[in-house]
């Protein structure tokens, strides 16, 4: 009678990190597709008090974070050229 063949499942993270640092080859472990993540710079922005009402509205509708409204909203806004149409930034206080 055989013995049913049994994969065995992939290694860990940690276990991969021990045998690198073994010096065996990890290589078959990766597939060279990725994304690139590009820095990240944080910054500070003065919002109104209403328009920080509207931001988490706008978030608890769509059950997703303040800043992912933002990003959101800015990445549409650059993308659309909004500010190059106007010609100018209108400020809003």
């Amino acid at each position: 009678m055989s013995m049913p063949n049994k994969s065995k499942a992939s290694p860990s993270v940690d276990e991969i990190a021990e045998m690198a640092t073994r010096g065996e080859d990890v290589s078959g472990f990766f597939t060279n597709q990725f994304t690139m993540v590009r820095p990240v710079r944080r910054v500070n922005v003065d919002l109104t008090q209403g328009l920080l009402r509207e931001l988490d509205e706008r978030a608890a509708r769509l059950n997703v974070s303040r800043q992912a409204v933002i990003k959101t909203l800015l990445r549409q806004a650059l993308d659309q050229g909004g500010a190059d149409r106007a010609g100018s930034v209108r400020q809003v206080r």
